[in-house]
Protein backbone atom coordinates (compact mmCIF):
# COMPACT_ATOMS: atom_id res chain seq x y z
CA UNK A 1 0.00 0.00 0.00
CA UNK A 2 1.64 3.37 -1.03
CA UNK A 3 3.17 5.55 2.11
CA UNK A 4 0.48 8.44 1.19
CA UNK A 5 -2.36 5.98 1.57
CA UNK A 6 -1.19 4.82 5.20
CA UNK A 7 -1.21 8.01 6.22
CA UNK A 8 -3.99 9.19 5.16
CA UNK A 9 -5.89 6.36 7.34
CA UNK A 10 -3.92 7.20 10.35
CA UNK A 11 -4.85 10.65 9.75
CA UNK A 12 -8.67 9.93 9.79
CA UNK A 13 -8.58 7.83 12.75
CA UNK A 14 -6.96 10.13 14.76
CA UNK A 15 -9.62 13.15 14.04
CA UNK A 16 -12.09 10.04 14.49
CA UNK A 17 -10.57 9.38 18.61
CA UNK A 18 -10.18 12.96 19.39
CA UNK A 19 -13.62 14.36 18.33
CA UNK A 20 -15.90 15.32 21.27
CA UNK A 21 -18.87 12.76 22.12
CA UNK A 22 -22.22 14.66 21.77
CA UNK A 23 -24.60 14.07 24.51
CA UNK A 24 -27.38 13.07 22.04
CA UNK A 25 -25.43 9.89 21.21
CA UNK A 26 -26.71 7.15 21.42
CA UNK A 27 -24.32 4.77 21.76
CA UNK A 28 -22.77 6.12 25.23
CA UNK A 29 -25.02 7.12 28.14
CA UNK A 30 -23.48 9.33 31.51
CA UNK A 31 -24.58 7.76 35.04
CA UNK A 32 -25.92 10.85 35.99
CA UNK A 33 -28.38 10.80 33.19
CA UNK A 34 -29.83 7.15 33.82
CA UNK A 35 -30.23 8.11 37.50
CA UNK A 36 -32.07 11.21 36.54
CA UNK A 37 -33.88 9.09 34.08
CA UNK A 38 -35.40 6.78 36.49
CA UNK A 39 -36.20 9.45 39.56
CA UNK A 40 -37.97 10.69 36.51
CA UNK A 41 -39.86 7.54 35.74
CA UNK A 42 -41.25 7.66 39.24
CA UNK A 43 -42.56 10.35 39.76
CA UNK A 44 -44.59 9.69 37.41
CA UNK A 45 -45.63 7.04 38.51
CA UNK A 46 -46.41 8.67 42.25
CA UNK A 47 -48.73 11.78 40.08
CA UNK A 48 -50.25 9.23 37.81
CA UNK A 49 -51.82 6.60 40.71
CA UNK A 50 -54.73 7.65 42.70
CA UNK A 51 -53.66 7.50 46.72
CA UNK A 52 -55.28 5.29 48.65
CA UNK A 53 -57.71 6.31 51.85
CA UNK A 54 -56.62 5.34 55.45
CA UNK A 55 -58.73 2.66 56.89
CA UNK A 56 -61.43 3.89 59.44
CA UNK A 57 -60.20 1.46 62.58
CA UNK A 58 -57.78 2.78 64.91
CA UNK A 59 -54.55 1.07 64.76
CA UNK A 60 -54.08 -0.18 68.22
CA UNK A 61 -51.03 -1.49 70.41
CA UNK A 62 -52.72 -4.73 71.27
CA UNK A 63 -53.66 -6.86 68.15
CA UNK A 64 -57.23 -7.77 69.93
CA UNK A 65 -57.59 -4.36 70.81
CA UNK A 66 -60.45 -2.01 69.99
CA UNK A 67 -61.05 1.92 71.04
CA UNK A 68 -63.46 3.75 70.45
CA UNK A 69 -63.72 7.66 69.43
CA UNK A 70 -66.13 9.82 71.34
CA UNK A 71 -68.02 10.06 67.96
CA UNK A 72 -68.59 6.48 68.42
CA UNK A 73 -69.58 6.16 71.75
CA UNK A 74 -72.06 9.41 71.22
CA UNK A 75 -73.42 7.23 68.27
CA UNK A 76 -73.80 3.98 70.32
CA UNK A 77 -75.52 5.64 72.88
CA UNK A 78 -77.74 7.75 70.89
CA UNK A 79 -79.08 4.28 68.85
CA UNK A 80 -79.92 2.79 72.10
CA UNK A 81 -82.10 5.72 73.19
CA UNK A 82 -84.11 5.37 69.50
CA UNK A 83 -84.11 2.11 70.40
CA UNK A 84 -86.10 2.58 73.92
CA UNK A 85 -87.95 4.98 72.45
CA UNK A 86 -89.51 2.51 69.87
CA UNK A 87 -89.61 -0.05 72.83
CA UNK A 88 -90.82 2.32 75.43
CA UNK A 89 -88.20 0.91 77.46
CA UNK A 90 -87.68 1.79 81.16
CA UNK A 91 -83.96 3.87 81.53
CA UNK A 92 -82.77 5.29 84.79
CA UNK A 93 -80.60 8.25 85.13
CA UNK A 94 -79.16 10.82 87.81
CA UNK A 95 -81.53 14.05 88.10
CA UNK A 96 -78.94 17.25 87.63
CA UNK A 97 -80.45 20.42 86.72
CA UNK A 98 -84.22 22.03 87.13
CA UNK A 99 -84.33 25.03 84.50
CA UNK A 100 -87.27 27.35 83.62
CA UNK A 101 -87.76 27.69 80.11
CA UNK A 102 -88.61 30.82 78.03
CA UNK A 103 -92.31 30.32 77.93
CA UNK A 104 -92.42 30.22 81.79
CA UNK A 105 -92.42 26.30 82.10
CA UNK A 106 -89.98 24.33 84.37
CA UNK A 107 -88.01 21.24 83.56
CA UNK A 108 -86.07 18.70 85.31
CA UNK A 109 -83.08 17.92 83.65
CA UNK A 110 -81.73 14.41 83.53
CA UNK A 111 -78.74 12.82 82.69
CA UNK A 112 -78.41 9.79 80.81
CA UNK A 113 -74.75 8.87 80.46
CA UNK A 114 -73.76 11.73 78.15
CA UNK A 115 -77.43 13.08 76.71
CA UNK A 116 -79.36 15.51 78.58
CA UNK A 117 -83.28 14.06 78.91
CA UNK A 118 -85.84 17.27 79.63
CA UNK A 119 -88.46 16.20 82.12
CA UNK A 120 -91.64 19.18 82.53
CA UNK A 121 -92.55 19.41 86.02
CA UNK A 122 -95.81 17.95 85.20
CA UNK A 123 -94.24 14.70 84.32
CA UNK A 124 -92.30 14.18 87.37
CA UNK A 125 -95.35 12.66 88.90
CA UNK A 126 -94.96 15.33 92.26
CA UNK A 127 -98.63 14.83 93.71
CA UNK A 128 -99.37 17.50 95.68
CA UNK A 129 -102.60 17.91 98.09
CA UNK A 130 -104.26 21.46 97.40
CA UNK A 131 -106.72 22.59 100.64
CA UNK A 132 -107.23 24.52 102.91
CA UNK A 133 -105.09 22.96 105.18
CA UNK A 134 -102.25 22.30 102.90
CA UNK A 135 -102.24 25.89 101.22
CA UNK A 136 -98.83 26.48 101.29
CA UNK A 137 -98.02 28.50 98.42
CA UNK A 138 -98.63 28.32 94.46
CA UNK A 139 -98.59 24.50 92.91
CA UNK A 140 -95.68 25.11 90.64
CA UNK A 141 -93.74 27.12 93.24
CA UNK A 142 -94.05 23.59 96.04
CA UNK A 143 -92.88 21.28 93.09
CA UNK A 144 -90.43 23.25 92.11
CA UNK A 145 -88.93 23.43 95.55
CA UNK A 146 -89.42 19.60 95.67
CA UNK A 147 -87.89 18.61 92.59
CA UNK A 148 -84.82 20.82 93.54
CA UNK A 149 -84.54 18.65 96.80
CA UNK A 150 -84.07 15.94 94.91
CA UNK A 151 -80.43 16.71 92.49
CA UNK A 152 -78.70 14.24 93.00
CA UNK A 153 -81.21 10.92 92.50
CA UNK A 154 -81.70 8.61 90.75
CA UNK A 155 -85.21 8.52 88.65
CA UNK A 156 -86.20 6.27 86.07
CA UNK A 157 -88.05 7.92 82.98
CA UNK A 158 -89.55 6.42 79.48
CA UNK A 159 -88.80 8.45 76.05
CA UNK A 160 -92.01 10.49 74.57
CA UNK A 161 -90.13 11.93 71.89
CA UNK A 162 -86.47 13.10 70.26
CA UNK A 163 -85.62 14.98 67.87
CA UNK A 164 -82.17 13.56 65.43
CA UNK A 165 -81.16 16.32 64.00
CA UNK A 166 -80.63 18.61 67.54
CA UNK A 167 -80.16 15.00 69.67
CA UNK A 168 -82.63 16.00 71.90
CA UNK A 169 -84.92 14.05 73.87
CA UNK A 170 -88.15 14.59 75.89
CA UNK A 171 -89.35 12.18 78.75
CA UNK A 172 -91.72 11.22 81.59
CA UNK A 173 -91.30 9.61 85.10
CA UNK A 174 -94.43 9.68 85.64
CA UNK A 175 -95.28 6.96 83.00
CA UNK A 176 -91.67 5.21 84.29
CA UNK A 177 -93.46 4.98 88.17
CA UNK A 178 -96.84 3.78 86.55
CA UNK A 179 -95.28 1.14 84.87
CA UNK A 180 -93.22 -0.32 87.51
CA UNK A 181 -96.24 0.01 89.90
CA UNK A 182 -97.85 -2.07 87.75
CA UNK A 183 -95.31 -4.65 87.42
CA UNK A 184 -94.48 -4.88 91.40
CA UNK A 185 -97.98 -3.78 93.00
CA UNK A 186 -100.51 -5.18 91.08
CA UNK A 187 -101.34 -8.93 92.32
CA UNK A 188 -100.22 -11.72 89.52
CA UNK A 189 -102.05 -14.65 87.69
CA UNK A 190 -101.58 -16.15 90.95
CA UNK A 191 -103.24 -13.30 93.33
CA UNK A 192 -99.59 -12.25 95.02
CA UNK A 193 -97.56 -9.26 94.44
CA UNK A 194 -93.96 -8.71 94.41
CA UNK A 195 -93.85 -5.65 96.77
CA UNK A 196 -95.72 -7.27 99.90
CA UNK A 197 -96.04 -6.30 103.64
CA UNK A 198 -93.66 -7.76 105.64
CA UNK A 199 -90.75 -8.06 102.58
CA UNK A 200 -87.76 -5.95 102.75
CA UNK A 201 -86.87 -4.51 99.54
CA UNK A 202 -84.54 -1.98 98.44
CA UNK A 203 -85.30 1.91 97.87
CA UNK A 204 -83.84 4.84 96.51
CA UNK A 205 -83.67 8.10 98.80
CA UNK A 206 -85.18 11.23 96.94
CA UNK A 207 -85.09 13.83 99.60
CA UNK A 208 -83.29 14.46 102.81
CA UNK A 209 -84.60 16.88 105.93
CA UNK A 210 -83.68 16.95 109.40
CA UNK A 211 -86.20 14.86 110.57
CA UNK A 212 -87.68 12.43 107.44
CA UNK A 213 -86.05 11.06 104.59
CA UNK A 214 -88.20 10.34 101.04
CA UNK A 215 -87.71 6.78 99.18
CA UNK A 216 -89.15 5.65 96.19
CA UNK A 217 -90.32 1.76 96.18
CA UNK A 218 -90.71 0.79 93.03
CA UNK A 219 -92.43 3.96 91.48
CA UNK A 220 -94.32 4.90 94.76
CA UNK A 221 -92.85 7.81 96.92
CA UNK A 222 -92.98 7.50 100.56
CA UNK A 223 -91.68 9.39 104.07
CA UNK A 224 -90.13 8.04 106.65
CA UNK A 225 -89.72 9.68 109.74
CA UNK A 226 -86.68 9.99 112.14
CA UNK A 227 -87.95 7.63 114.68
CA UNK A 228 -88.73 4.91 112.34
CA UNK A 229 -84.92 5.24 110.80
CA UNK A 230 -82.91 4.40 113.37
CA UNK A 231 -83.06 2.81 116.86
CA UNK A 232 -80.71 4.97 117.90
CA UNK A 233 -81.97 8.79 118.62
CA UNK A 234 -80.74 10.81 115.36
CA UNK A 235 -80.48 14.31 115.84
CA UNK A 236 -80.14 14.90 112.44
CA UNK A 237 -81.28 12.36 109.17
CA UNK A 238 -78.17 14.23 106.98
CA UNK A 239 -75.71 12.93 109.24
CA UNK A 240 -76.66 9.04 108.26
CA UNK A 241 -78.61 9.23 105.09
CA UNK A 242 -77.99 11.05 101.35
CA UNK A 243 -79.77 11.49 98.26
CA UNK A 244 -78.68 9.37 95.62
CA UNK A 245 -78.21 6.41 98.17
CA UNK A 246 -80.27 3.12 98.23
CA UNK A 247 -81.03 1.71 101.16
CA UNK A 248 -82.97 -1.44 102.55
CA UNK A 249 -86.38 -1.26 103.87
CA UNK A 250 -89.10 -2.75 105.10
CA UNK A 251 -93.26 -2.84 104.13
CA UNK A 252 -94.87 -2.39 107.17
CA UNK A 253 -98.45 -1.32 105.14
CA UNK A 254 -99.74 -0.85 101.88
CA UNK A 255 -102.56 0.62 100.33
CA UNK A 256 -104.02 0.29 97.16
CA UNK A 257 -106.96 1.30 95.50
CA UNK A 258 -105.77 1.57 91.97
CA UNK A 259 -102.65 1.95 90.07
CA UNK A 260 -102.94 6.06 90.16
CA UNK A 261 -103.61 5.42 93.78
CA UNK A 262 -100.86 3.55 95.67
CA UNK A 263 -99.55 4.37 99.26
CA UNK A 264 -97.11 2.77 101.23
CA UNK A 265 -95.58 2.74 104.63
CA UNK A 266 -91.99 1.62 105.38
CA UNK A 267 -89.16 1.74 107.95
CA UNK A 268 -85.50 1.09 108.06
CA UNK A 269 -84.60 0.42 111.63
CA UNK A 270 -86.63 -2.82 111.68
CA UNK A 271 -83.93 -4.26 109.18
CA UNK A 272 -81.41 -4.02 111.51
CA UNK A 273 -80.98 -5.59 114.62
CA UNK A 274 -82.77 -3.39 117.79
CA UNK A 275 -79.45 -3.97 120.50
CA UNK A 276 -80.91 -1.32 122.59
CA UNK A 277 -82.44 -3.42 125.53
CA UNK A 278 -79.17 -5.95 125.92
CA UNK A 279 -77.34 -2.08 125.61
CA UNK A 280 -79.56 -0.80 128.30
CA UNK A 281 -77.80 -3.70 130.75
CA UNK A 282 -75.09 -2.11 130.82
CA UNK A 283 -76.52 1.01 132.59
CA UNK A 284 -75.88 1.29 136.35
CA UNK A 285 -78.06 3.31 138.49
CA UNK A 286 -75.91 6.24 140.13
CA UNK A 287 -73.08 5.73 136.79
CA UNK A 288 -71.61 8.49 134.66
CA UNK A 289 -71.64 7.88 131.31
CA UNK A 290 -70.56 10.29 128.38
CA UNK A 291 -72.61 10.83 125.81
CA UNK A 292 -73.73 13.20 122.75
CA UNK A 293 -76.74 15.66 122.68
CA UNK A 294 -79.15 14.36 119.71
CA UNK A 295 -82.21 16.92 120.35
CA UNK A 296 -83.67 19.50 122.70
CA UNK A 297 -87.71 19.36 122.70
CA UNK A 298 -89.98 21.55 125.42
CA UNK A 299 -86.85 21.24 127.91
CA UNK A 300 -86.01 17.86 127.66
CA UNK A 301 -82.78 16.60 126.74
CA UNK A 302 -82.17 13.31 124.11
CA UNK A 303 -78.73 11.94 124.71
CA UNK A 304 -77.16 9.63 123.30
CA UNK A 305 -74.86 7.72 125.20
CA UNK A 306 -71.17 6.66 123.99
CA UNK A 307 -72.18 2.71 125.34
CA UNK A 308 -75.09 2.75 122.91
CA UNK A 309 -78.20 3.55 125.25
CA UNK A 310 -80.62 6.33 124.50
CA UNK A 311 -81.36 8.59 127.37
CA UNK A 312 -83.65 11.35 128.75
CA UNK A 313 -81.89 14.68 130.87
CA UNK A 314 -84.43 16.86 132.14
CA UNK A 315 -82.17 19.03 134.28
CA UNK A 316 -78.71 20.13 133.69
CA UNK A 317 -75.68 21.11 136.32
CA UNK A 318 -73.58 22.87 134.23
CA UNK A 319 -73.79 26.57 133.99
CA UNK A 320 -73.92 26.79 130.44
CA UNK A 321 -77.07 25.90 128.19
CA UNK A 322 -76.46 22.53 126.68
CA UNK A 323 -77.31 22.22 122.32
CA UNK A 324 -77.39 19.73 119.92
CA UNK A 325 -74.37 17.89 119.32
CA UNK A 326 -72.56 18.99 122.37
CA UNK A 327 -70.60 16.30 124.58
CA UNK A 328 -71.63 16.03 128.19
CA UNK A 329 -71.29 13.63 131.16
CA UNK A 330 -74.30 11.95 132.21
CA UNK A 331 -75.87 10.31 135.48
CA UNK A 332 -78.63 7.55 135.26
CA UNK A 333 -80.96 8.48 138.04
CA UNK A 334 -83.62 5.28 136.64
CA UNK A 335 -83.89 2.75 133.84
CA UNK A 336 -87.38 2.79 132.10
CA UNK A 337 -87.45 -0.50 131.25
CA UNK A 338 -90.59 -0.14 129.46
CA UNK A 339 -89.32 2.65 126.58
CA UNK A 340 -85.82 0.99 126.90
CA UNK A 341 -83.91 4.62 127.82
CA UNK A 342 -82.35 5.72 130.37
CA UNK A 343 -83.32 8.63 132.63
CA UNK A 344 -81.24 11.19 135.01
CA UNK A 345 -79.12 14.53 134.51
CA UNK A 346 -76.60 16.16 132.78
CA UNK A 347 -73.61 16.51 135.36
CA UNK A 348 -71.24 18.87 133.14
CA UNK A 349 -70.33 19.84 130.13
CA UNK A 350 -67.51 18.00 128.41
CA UNK A 351 -67.40 19.84 125.15
CA UNK A 352 -69.79 22.64 123.09
CA UNK A 353 -70.82 22.38 119.73
CA UNK A 354 -69.97 25.59 118.48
Amino acid sequence: MPRKTVETILDQEDRTIEAPISPESPTETSPTSELDGEANKISARKTTSSRKPAPSTILTIDSDGEVETPESVEDTIWHDLQNAYRTKKLLTGQLGGVEKMEGGGIIAVVYYKKFRVAIPLSEMMINLVEDERHDYGELAQRQNKIVSNMLGCEIDFIIKGLDNSSRSVVASRKDAMLKKRQIFYLPDAGGSSRVCEDRIVQARIVAVAEKVIRVEIFGVETSILARDLSWDWLGNANEMFHVGEQILVRILNIKAEDINHISVKADVKSVNGDTSKANLGKCKIQGKYAGTITDIHKGTVFVRLSIGVNAIAHSCYDNRTPGKKDEVSFVVTRIDEERNVAVGLISRIIKQHI
